[in-house]
């Protein structure tokens, strides 16, 4: 039996072939693989148990097909004859988020490779932070650490989430920085919280509820002439939030203020990571036709389509991205993030 690469969190390689359409692995490797395990009451995750009620279409043998398993766990997924295989996150998940306003756990690497996991933060306030090696906002990092310093007597945690494939991309712009900085290979925070844009701040309390949901902040001004945006109202929200509790918007505005991920940006997504994984296994032509058709999916998502510049030998700073930049403001700068400038304090009386 040949072998597939079975992307979810990380790539994990097993044995397994891919044949009309279906991606079969052993029954004894599904949970190493995928973290399910095959149980006769289901597919089974915890104390999460899916009915497999046609098993004849999940299963042949001592083998299960995961296209099959993807389907009866409600998850999207791509595949490639290659031999990748690639899931979506659970979509509740992120449903919770966006209109429950419930911050998701993850666990992703620091630029040292130890696993840091979001929720050990829990009973502080925590401002999670997006940019990337591809983004200007690489270099709010300090303005960050700054805001960190001011405000330490608060408690207050901050974590910045590069959305990267290389941690020596990133480790350069982190001289002096004392905060977390983790690695998102996957762009799993692009799935969870549905961000398209780089920096994206999300404002999560002590309790892992969000207070104010994706969001346009920088960390400095370094650019904004070009941007158009001062980082002074902001970043002014965000102290009085941290040292008062003062809320950025009511929780009733927050919740479903940023819109779900549409079909064509989740299959975007999923055919991003494919991209990148092919490309990590040389397999550069498969790795181009398929970031570029995620890109014609979501054409004006910076987080596919600025972020397979570099992996497609084009400069993210450069002509192509400026083509896209100007595409972008003529459709109206659309992104999955509140709207800037509209928001002012609500003290804990007003609420």
């Amino acid at each position: 039996m040949s072998t597939i690469t079975v992307v979810i969190d990380e790539p994990r390689t097993v044995a397994g072939r891919i044949e009309d359409g279906r991606a079969w692995i052993a029954v004894e490797d599904l949970e190493a693989t995928t973290g399910w395990v095959r149980k006769p009451e289901g597919l089974c995750q915890g104390d999460i148990c899916v009915p497999v009620r046609r098993p004849e279409d999940l299963e042949a043998g001592q083998e299960i097909d995961l296209i099959a398993m993807a389907g009866l766990l409600q998850r999207r997924v791509v595949s490639d004859e290659a031999g990748i295989v690639v899931f979506s996150h659970d979509a509740a998940t992120r449903r919770a988020a966006l209109d429950g306003l419930t911050a998701p756990d993850f666990t992703l690497p620091t630029l040292d490779g130890e696993p840091f996991t979001f929720s050990s933060l829990a009973g502080t306030k925590r401002i999670l932070v997006t940019f990337s090696s591809w983004c200007g906002c690489r270099y709010d990092l300090p303005g960050w650490q700054a805001l960190s310093d001011e405000l330490s007597e608060f408690g207050v945690a901050i974590v910045a989430v590069a959305l990267d494939d290389n941690p020596e991309a990133v480790r350069r712009f982190t001289n002096d920085i004392t905060y977390p900085v983790l690695l998102d290979r996957q762009h799993l925070l692009s799935e969870l919280y549905a961000i398209s844009n780089v920096p994206t701040v999300v404002w999560i309390d002590e309790q892992g509820t969000i207070v104010r949901p994706n969001g346009l902040v920088f960390g400095t001004d370094t650019f904004a002439e070009f941007t158009g945006v001062d980082s002074t109202p902001q970043l002014e929200l965000l102290k009085r939030w941290v040292r008062t509790g003062a809320l950025p918007l009511n929780p009733e505005d927050a919740a479903g203020a940023i819109a779900d991920l549409s079909d064509e940006e989740l299959e975007a997504r999923l055919l991003f990571r494919l991209g990148i994984e092919a490309k990590r296994q040389g397999l550069d032509e498969l790795a181009e036709s398929t970031l570029r058709k995620a890109g014609d999916l979501a054409p004006l998502d910076f987080s596919v389509r600025r972020a397979a510049m570099p992996l497609l030998g084009e400069d993210p700073f450069g002509q192509a991205f400026l083509d896209l930049y100007d595409e972008w403001q003529e459709q109206g700068a659309p992104y999955h993030g509140l709207p800037l400038g509209n928001e002012k304090s609500v003290s804990p009386q007003e609420r």
